[in-house]
């Protein structure tokens, strides 16, 4: 193949990965999953055919980090126009991210290479390659799984539900699968292992048909709000803004009890100020909930003593209908370089955390996951639900432990001001959507200035708002009863993309194994 070629390809990659998750364009949001999805993996694998096993590594990092670099160029939003650092940092700081992404993608291409140059690189080692390599993605250097090739597919009714089973591993599966099919078809129109390929994307696509027509079991129901307050990132923390804030979140409120709501959700850090230190401002909040009646979930600064300095959380506050404040859930899995800097020790003095305003150092992170119980009032019910803030929403396993302890409805309160006006703010509703088909309970999400939205157990999005607009969601939303213990993703975990990852290992050792045989013949 001549480099022209292959350089055409690769960028042909990059360009169907990036038009693989919604984006805005001229005022409507458009995502080519279903097509540009299964055409990533294909363009990868034709870049790379033929090529020794570690120029293949190369060849796939860069294209990766071309690829990645154009997805995750939201990434200039949040470091230069609301984190305040200077352009040449916008610019770098999307590549070094890609750059994190890139060398999975360089993983795939060893694999590729490896398995090429001993004629074993068929469609199912190849699929399962993929898979292992974004389940690798999810938890190493702890993690930063945007943008898995499965979440494409989450328009995709059929394949969504198979979530429910495996995760969203099980989509990233059958993507590559069918990709790498295609390329295999096109060399040999009659490829037993391409062809078989097929079978079991189609087959899969009907499984999960099937399992969209089983119905949930019954369940009570409650009426939920999300409240938008729609507070620009630049002035979020200004203490000009603080008394504004909190009368446009009161008022909302409001609207939504009115309208029946019997449990509230506020984004994340939607307090401008400490619920734990500040008494007044934890009276007015449970003043409040005291007025309406309503479980108040509230986004807020937790502050506590730490001998002679203080530790400070990504919280949410639970205030019972009787103003009592209830509990308190700390944020456990925080952004690198966002809520903390790793290696602080080390580049402490080059770097500094992104999230100023709810800590003047690092952000702390909480124990774990785990359901909290929402009184509701008058006929002494509770509901038990999991509040998932912000960046956890990205990590299956975390989420599926908060419906694992009991959770019958995911509260994610979140603050997507300071993605601005790109793509970010869509394709997080994308992975949020897929928490919801894992586990198969509804999601009511809060954003500060959008998307919030509901999304069912089936991961479809019954409603969302348009981005930056203040406003409101209520909407009757069915508890997953206790007694079923979530779906099969909720009790088995990610046993499919393990399964994946053991099978490459066990793969490259029989394929090895043949190689020498081979060899000593």
């Amino acid at each position: 193949m001549s480099r022209r070629r292959r350089l055409a390809l690769l960028a042909g990659f990059a360009g169907a990965t990036f038009l693989a998750f919604p984006h805005p364009v001229a005022g409507r949001v458009v995502d080519g999953g279903l097509l540009f999805g299964w055409l990533g993996p294909a363009l990868l694998v034709a870049g790379l055919r033929g090529l020794p096993t570690r120029r293949a590594g190369v060849w796939a990092f860069g294209a990766g980090l071309l690829a990645h670099t154009a997805v995750l160029h939201w990434i200039y939003v949040v470091t230069v126009t609301y984190g305040h650092a200077p352009p040449i940092a916008g610019v770098l700081a999307p590549a070094g991210l890609a750059a994190y992404i890139a060398a999975h993608t360089a993983l795939f291409g060893l694999w590729l290479g490896w398995l090429g140059r001993r004629g074993a690189d068929g469609p199912f080692a190849l699929a399962l390659g993929w898979t292992a390599v974004d389940y690798l993605r999810s938890f190493s250097l702890t993690g930063f799984p945007w943008a898995t090739l499965g979440y494409a597919q989450h328009q995709n009714p059929a394949l969504l539900q198979l979530a429910a089973f495996g995760g969203v591993y099980v989509l990233s599966f059958a993507t590559a699968l069918g990709g790498v099919a295609l390329v295999a078809l096109a060399r040999d129109r009659r490829s037993r292992p391409a062809w078989a390929a097929v079978a079991a994307v189609i087959a899969l696509h009907v499984a999960g048909g099937l399992a969209r027509g089983l119905p949930d079991p019954p369940g009570e129901t409650v009426r939920i709000a999300v409240v938008q307050g729609n507070i620009d990132q630049g002035v979020k923390w200004s203490p000009v803004w603080a008394e504004r804030t909190l009368e446009i979140y009161e008022d909302l409120s409001r609207r939504a009890v009115a309208d029946g709501a019997r449990i509230v959700a506020w984004p994340e850090t939607a307090v401008p100020g400490s619920v734990a230190t500040d008494g007044l401002l934890r009276e007015r909040l449970s003043a409040l909930a005291r007025e309406t009646g309503a479980g108040l979930v509230v986004g807020g600064v937790g502050v506590e003593r730490d001998g002679s300095s203080h530790r400070y959380y990504d919280s949410a506050f639970l205030f019972g209908p009787d103003g009592v404040l209830l509990d308190r859930y700390d944020k456990a899995h925080l952004v690198p370089f966002g809520e903390y800097v790793p290696l602080r020790g080390l580049i402490g003095r080059f770097a500094s955390a992104v999230a100023r305003g709810i800590a003047p150092d690092d952000v702390s992170a909480g124990s774990g996951p785990r359901a909290v119980r929402v009184p509701l009032a008058d006929d002494g019910l509770a509901v038990s639900a999991g509040v998932v803030i912000c960046y956890e929403l990205l990590f299956p396993d975390l989420v599926r432990r908060f419906v694992a302890d009991g959770a019958g409805v995911l509260l994610a309160i979140t603050n997507d001001a300071w993605y601005g006006r790109t793509g970010a703010p869509y394709q997080f509703l994308a992975i949020t959507a897929l928490r919801a088909a894992e586990n198969r309970v509804w999601v009511a999400r809060a954003a500060n200035t959008g998307v919030s939205a509901f999304i069912d157990a089936a991961g479809r999005v019954r409603d969302e708002t348009p981005i930056f607009e203040g406003g409101l969601l209520v909407a009757d939303v069915p508890l997953r009863p206790a007694p079923v213990g979530g779906s099969f993703y909720t009790r088995h975990g990610d046993w499919f993309a393990r399964g994946c990852l053991l099978a490459v290992g066990v793969l490259a050792f029989a394929v090895r194994r043949r190689s020498g045989r081979r060899s000593a013949d």
